[in-house]
């Protein structure tokens, strides 16, 4: 019995050892948690190599110019496998390391990144291009910013709006029109600020609308002229705000939520852009002068929407007024009381709120009929 205990004892002890070497070795060798410094949410952002275990720890100087060295020489001959092979090393451990070539310093990390995204749109598979651009802005701040942010821009808008190239000229390649969002959404996060911000937001809603998602327009067109006012793609933001509330609206017997929203922000729309924008120091000639004409036919078709918007609730207040003329006794205190004044009070709105329009006509001559 006293054997029997000591073995069960001696076999618990063993487990408990076991079970403290593998959290010991797990706590010295996996990456658990965030980064605790700037160099180390760097390394972060990066794949790392290894199976089991992870290494982000950059690559030494010597190894990162021997590839590179050996990457840029398979380019110029034209072996643009084994130089993408080469660049793409870069995309799972950083590289601070600098070469000289031709009399030219390169930063050896963001430059490979750079051609591996090159020669990865030139084989069309612009969804990886779009990882490597976008690991440069996060992880090389240092690097030429702009060119990466026009860079990260065109990639998208190819990605969102053109026809993705087979992959090996055989497979075809499909869009994701959620994938296209988080391209924007990240975009807008990395490069904040007027130049690029404005544009991807208002891409990212153009996107929206066309995946019928209107929740997700709303909220780009929204941080738009919000976060950025003074921009003139506001001015277009305010329009599409409008006619995305107006696709909402169903018809007078219905809510008239989104009627009022559409008639607000087309009669904002009226008031803040009486003249368009004036042209953006980012702006070519050609662009201002098609956003001109482009302005002019929005201006119109606002003038129209607020119109109909205006039609839609005077209607609405008509038909809430006849049903209270018609039914108020049965959930009005009052009702003897007050006689017609309820659906008087309805019909005066709906005269208000659009005086020209045909439900503004029948009311008025319900009016009448309550004097006579």
């Amino acid at each position: 019995m006293v054997s029997n205990s000591y073995s069960i004892l001696n076999f618990e002890v063993k487990i408990l050892k076991i079970t403290l070497f593998f959290a010991l070795w797990s706590s010295l060798f996996s990456q658990k948690g965030p980064p605790r410094n700037t160099t180390e949410k760097e390394e972060y952002l990066f794949s790392g190599t290894g199976f089991f275990i992870k290494n982000r720890k950059p690559y030494s100087d010597y190894d990162a110019k021997k590839w590179f060295e050996d990457a840029f020489y398979f380019q110029k001959k034209g072996d643009i496998g084994k130089a993408l092979s080469l660049y793409e090393k870069f995309s799972k451990r950083r590289s601070d390391a600098v070469v000289v070539i031709d009399s030219k310093e390169i930063k050896i990390g963001p430059e490979s990144l750079l051609r591996a995204a090159k020669i990865r749109e030139e084989k069309g598979d612009w969804s990886k291009s779009f990882s490597h651009l976008k690991l440069i802005a996060k992880a090389y701040t240092d690097y030429d910013f702009e060119v990466i942010a026009d860079y990260l821009l065109n990639i998208s808008e190819k990605l969102a709006r053109e026809k993705l190239p087979k992959k090996w000229g055989v497979i075809p390649r499909f869009r994701s029109g959620s994938q296209d969002r988080l391209r924007f959404n990240e975009i807008v996060e990395i490069a904040r600020g007027p130049k690029y911000a404005p544009r991807a937001l208002m891409i990212l809603a153009e996107i929206s609308i066309k995946d019928n998602k209107e929740e997700e327009a709303i909220d780009a067109l929204e941080r738009l002229i919000n976060l950025y006012p003074d921009h003139f793609l506001s001015e277009k933001a305010y329009f599409q705000l409008a006619q995305i509330y107006e696709d909402l609206v169903s018809g007078p017997n219905y809510d008239q939520g989104a009627t009022l929203k559409a008639l607000n922000f087309y009669e904002d729309y009226l008031i803040l852009y009486k003249l368009p924008p004036v042209k953006d120091r980012h702006e070519s000639s050609k662009d201002y002068l098609a956003r001109i004409d482009s302005f002019k036919t929005r201006k119109e078709l606002a003038e129209k929407g607020r119109s109909k918007m205006r039609s839609t609730l005077s209607r609405s207040k008509l038909e809430v007024g006849k049903y209270v003329e018609n039914y108020g006794k049965y959930f009005i205190t009052r009702w003897r009381e007050l006689g017609n004044l309820p659906a008087t009070q309805f019909y005066n709105e709906a005269i208000t709120i659009a005086p020209e329009s045909q439900a503004a006509r029948e009311a008025e001559e319900l009016i009448q009929n309550f004097q006579n």
